[in-house]
């Protein structure tokens, strides 16, 4: 029996933080045993907003780098950039023709980015277009998503239905694999916003190449609540929930585990342990980094072999595409 397929990707941004570990990555690593997976780098998601080319570059090779270290497996995934697949292009421009503009001005992250002062531009008005052929062109099964790119997926579940009604039957619906626990980590500085690295103050994230030096300090200095207790209590104890959420994902601790050790103590020894059980996580994941980093051909060699599997699959669904929207073959 075939494995269902899961698809995902993320943008070559700002600095990949432990909120993207825990609610991304590492899922990731786990869905690779138990899926056919297509994780990519989504680079042309990331020039909708003004790039410097080469911290681009080299930020789309970092991340590659950290995703293998974080335990991504080339023998059991597909790891590749978006902008080497010239189908998925395709794919979008095609889907682009039974989707109204109104639908897409309408989006939210769309009015919240540009109410935020982005580039009201084309790509970034058909994000969601792109996203969806990302997604249908592999068949997928479902995509990890958070919270924020709900409504997306549910513009290529949309499309999907759109295309098949007109075309015949061709795409999934691809349904949403939302994780329970640590799939929203807040802001070190605020408890009420997600984790972000496009924050304002570096102090809302701990990096996945931080030093421990920096771990230490922000988590010596991350917001807590009013009273001492250590108490997992997401609705009146935001902070201290958050951190206990980290702690527990981080150690591969119960929470109410790491609630009982810390019964009755400090914040500030629960901090002074939360910020060692970061740097323990951490360590070994950025030895591997290193390795990789370092060696640029052997990192080009992966992403190649990734394209080449990707493009495989992108090519036959694009042959059955053409043909029922009445393209003419080669």
């Amino acid at each position: 029996m075939a494995k269902e397929i899961i698809v995902s990707g993320v943008r070559p941004t700002g600095n990949l933080h432990i909120g993207n570990y825990l609610g991304a990555i590492k899922q990731f690593v786990e869905l690779q045993k138990k899926y056919k997976t297509y994780f990519f780098i989504a680079d042309l998601h990331a020039i909708n907003e003004p790039q410097d080319p080469k911290k681009l570059e080299n930020q789309t090779l970092e991340i590659a780098a950290l995703y293998l270290a974080c335990g991504l497996e080339p023998a059991n995934t597909t790891l590749f950039l978006q902008s080497h697949i010239p189908e998925h292009l395709e794919l979008a421009h095609i889907l682009s023709t039974i989707t109204p503009v109104g639908e897409l001005s309408r989006m939210t992250q769309y009015k919240d980015k540009v109410a935020s002062g982005k580039p009201a531009n084309l790509g970034l008005l058909a994000y969601p277009v792109l996203m969806a052929a990302d997604i249908l062109i592999y068949n997928a099964d479902a995509v990890p998503v958070g919270e924020d790119q709900s409504q997306h997926l549910e513009f290529a579940r949309t499309a999907a239905r759109k295309f098949n009604a007109r075309f015949g039957e061709t795409f999934k619906e691809p349904k949403a694999l939302i994780q329970k626990e640590g799939a929203r980590i807040m802001g070190l500085d605020n408890p009420s916003k997600k984790m972000s690295k496009s924050a304002a103050s570096a102090n809302n994230y701990i990096g996945m190449l931080e030093s421990e030096e920096e771990i230490r300090r922000k988590i010596k200095i991350a917001v807590t609540d009013s009273d001492k207790e250590i108490k997992f209590e997401p609705k009146t104890k935001p902070a201290i929930s958050n951190l206990l959420i980290i702690y527990s994902q981080m150690a591969g601790e119960e929470i109410k585990s790491v609630e009982n050790k810390y019964k009755n103590k400090s914040y500030a020894e629960f901090k002074k342990d939360l910020a060692e059980v970061i740097i323990k996580k951490l360590s070994p994941i950025q030895k591997e980094y290193m390795r990789l980093i370092e060696n640029k051909n052997d990192l080009l060699k992966i992403l190649k072999q990734g394209k080449e599997e990707a493009q495989t699959a992108a090519r036959a669904t694009m042959i059955d595409v053409r043909k029922k929207v009445g393209l003419l073959g080669e």
